[in-house]
């Protein structure tokens, strides 16, 4: 696939490929996603049960620091429905999932090198295999945070609905840069440990914390600046708010994550071809 041929339909083009290709390998996919979960956590006393552990201790800790130790106050008014814990996990629950994927794709080729080598293997299952697990255990988050909002609250907002599409658009983002970061990676082995530090760092980057106004006004358009704090807005929109309370984020995310796809499957097909000799 030359660079000319997605010039005139890239990201129409990125999308049927990847959509035919992992419609043919549908059984393959699914298998190597399954065992994503599972054999990470093979041998272990408590099983997966980690693959939920890890990213619940981790949000719960979150909770107690600011809600209780810094003792942040967003609760119980008609611009701030929701209590904190509701407005940090709405902002969290994609954060880590999108952090998960990237730190999975940093190394998904060279850690199959095996397979790479294989002239008939499809590469491009490789960073959506680790996409689609990271998604089932979002799913499964987005479910306990339903249930949590409804326990707590009574009521669940219709706005829920759009949870799926926004499932969708986040998994189009995370699938483009699975596939820059893993391509990428194979020439750059240093590429997960710049990663691993933008993971650190970039969730104080973008309003998963905080309200925006928290911040001081000269430093406000960071927030602007993070292409993931639009993310995070969609979904605060949909979890906390329960209404469009930043509608300019969606057309923004939307985009970003279209255009994340497109570039970041085009990096992939380019960098693929030296992947064998590289390894």
């Amino acid at each position: 696939m030359t660079a000319h041929a997605y010039s005139t339909g890239g990201l129409g083009r990125a999308f049927r490929e990847v959509v035919t290709l992992l419609t043919r390998h549908r059984q393959l996919t699914w298998e190597m996603a399954k065992r994503e979960i599972t054999e990470r956590y093979t041998g272990q006393l408590f099983g997966v049960f980690w693959a939920v552990g890890h990213p619940l201790t981790l949000m719960l800790v979150y909770a107690y620091i600011f809600g209780v130790v810094f003792q942040v106050k967003i609760t119980g008014t008609a611009g701030l429905p929701l209590d904190y814990t509701a407005y940090l996990l709405a902002g969290l629950i994609p954060w880590l999932s999108f952090q998960e994927s990237m730190a999975k794709a940093t190394t998904v080729i060279v850690s199959h090198a095996n397979l790479v080598k294989q002239v008939v293997f499809p590469l491009e299952v490789l960073p959506a295999k680790g996409v689609i697990a990271t998604v089932i255990t979002e799913v499964l988050f987005l479910s306990l945070f339903c249930g949590y909002v409804l326990i707590r609250h009574h009521y669940i907002p219709l706005i829920y609905g759009l949870l799926p599409l926004l499932i969708v658009v986040q998994a189009i983002a995370m699938m483009g840069v699975s596939y820059a970061l893993s391509a990428v990676g194979v020439y750059l082995r240093d590429t997960k440990d710049f990663v691993q530090v933008f993971l650190v760092t970039g969730v104080y980057l973008m309003p998963t914390f905080y309200l925006p106004a928290f911040v001081p006004s000269q430093l406000r358009a960071l927030l602007y600046l993070n292409p993931f704090s639009y993310m995070v807005w969609c979904f605060q929109d949909v979890l906390y708010f329960g209404r469009f309370e930043h509608p300019w984020a969606w057309p923004v995310f939307v985009g970003l994550s279209l255009g994340t796809f497109a570039g970041g499957f085009l990096a992939f097909r380019r960098l693929r071809v030296m992947f064998g000799n590289v390894l």
